[in-house]
């Protein structure tokens, strides 16, 4: 513990000496790094703990037979839908534009969603996305 206040009192330091735009450049690189290591994770599909996300459900036998393959949240964590802002106070990730924040939260908690179809509730087990 005591380790981590001295590097946490260093780090202070070395921060206040940098001008407010130096802060947030270096604000802004932690969070497109933050982003990158996120997007890697979630392509390898596995939460924040390591452990592999649940697998999708099958396919109704009027729908296709069988398992979709494609990976999940292939578009989701694109840099159009998973934006980041940076200031010299603070760094922040957060899902952008359209449906996509509704998208990233269902998963994110596991909750359930109406289909538009024909409005039957489906349960989403819980895949974090961010974490």
């Amino acid at each position: 513990m005591n380790e981590f206040k001295r590097f946490e009192d260093r780090l202070a330091g070395l921060t206040e000496s940098l001008s407010p735009s130096g802060r947030r450049r270096l604000s802004a690189e932690l969070a497109k790094r933050l982003r990158q290591s996120q997007q890697r994770r979630v392509m390898a599909q596995k939460a924040p703990d390591g452990t592999p996300y649940a697998p999708r459900q099958q396919q109704s036998a009027r729908k296709k037979t069988g398992r979709v393959k494609r990976k999940m949240f292939a578009k989701l964590i694109t840099s159009r839908f998973l934006h980041i802002r940076a200031s010299p106070e603070q760094a922040s990730m957060e899902f952008y534009g359209g449906k996509s924040p509704k998208i990233a939260s269902v998963h994110q908690f596991g909750l359930s969603e109406e289909t538009r179809k024909d409005g039957k509730k489906i349960d989403y087990p819980a895949r974090p996305l961010l974490g």
